[in-house]
């Protein structure tokens, strides 16, 4: 299942895909064939139900689909809804890794700086923006603006101290995530914060796809493209650190929870790896594409 946070009609709600072209209402779908009123008013909220939460979606579609004639006021055309970032303002900051695939590091610097531990920084909360939404450029304040295509996950339950091979069983799903970046900002202070924060500089989504959908989080391939121009093609099983590695290692003393949203690292061909720099301007089309999630556009303002 694809979920997600959307709007349609001024009005938010948690949604899920049917197909290509339809989504559904949850709480509205349950209220209309249930007539029950159990389901939280967030995404984030609904994630912390764990398997509870899923089982019942997975029942309001079997009778969605039952329903098909009479399914108009909580079934819409996806072309007619705005698609917000799944969890539109999390609780905390979102955690990043860095320096995650060999080709990236050196693009960036030389052997010498392939970490031998996960590096581990955040992007504030209210960097957050969805699907479709603008980056804006920030002229005066950075001249730098670079994008990152990366494979986010989503917690789905609360752990401290989780082994590696139990990390699956921690994760809710799966999203992409573009760590769109000030380097000017970033070499300057000297550490990360600043240069990831800015407003409009974390767009995530458009979907969480559950972790049922994906066989093998080791395996994704990662496709970032600029103005239709490739710049980065990588599959998730370069990454340096795995995914167990990275959940194991971050929830050592310290409890992660339900609805982290963990960045795993970008592949090598970000705007600064090129020479002479490919940053950012405006008007420029950033697609990240990784199935089955789907594909997640922003333009710069």
């Amino acid at each position: 299942m694809k979920f997600f946070t959307g709007e349609i009609h001024s009005s938010m709600f948690i949604g899920v895909v049917i197909d290509d072209e339809w989504v559904m209402d949850v709480k509205k779908a349950e209220a209309k064939l249930f007539e029950l009123e159990t389901l939280p008013n967030s995404l984030s909220e609904c994630i912390k139900m764990g398997d509870k939460f899923v089982e019942h979606v997975g029942q309001l579609l079997d009778w969605a689909e039952k329903k098909e004639e009479d399914r108009g006021s909580y079934v819409y055309p996806l072309s007619d809804v705005k698609l917000h970032a799944p969890i539109p303002k999390p609780s905390k900051n979102i955690m990043c890794v860095g320096k995650n695939y060999q080709d990236h590091v050196m693009e960036m610097g030389s052997a010498a700086d392939i970490p031998k531990d996960v590096m581990i920084f955040t992007k504030a909360p209210t960097s957050v923006i969805g699907h479709e939404a603008e980056i804006l450029l920030h002229e005066g304040v950075t001249s730098e603006l670079d994008y990152e295509g990366e494979l986010a996950i989503v917690m789905g339950k609360s752990g401290k101290n989780i082994a590696p091979e139990e990390v699956r069983d921690y994760i809710f799903g799966y999203t992409i995530l573009n760590d769109v970046t000030a380097r000017d900002l970033q070499k300057k202070h000297k550490q990360f914060f600043i240069g990831k924060s800015l407003d409009t500089t974390c767009p995530i989504g458009p979907y969480i796809v559950h972790k049922s959908m994906v066989e093998d989080h080791g395996a994704l391939y990662v496709e970032t493209k600029v103005n239709g121009e490739v710049r980065q093609s990588a599959s998730t099983e370069l990454m340096i650190f795995t995914i167990e590695d990275i959940v194991s290692t971050l929830s050592k003393g310290m409890t992660l929870e339900a609805g982290d949203i963990i960045a795993t690292g970008t592949p090598s061909g970000v705007g600064k790896g090129f020479e002479p720099p490919k940053f950012l301007a405006s008007g420029d089309r950033i697609d990240i594409t990784i199935e089955p999630i789907g594909t997640l556009t922003n333009r710069v303002k």
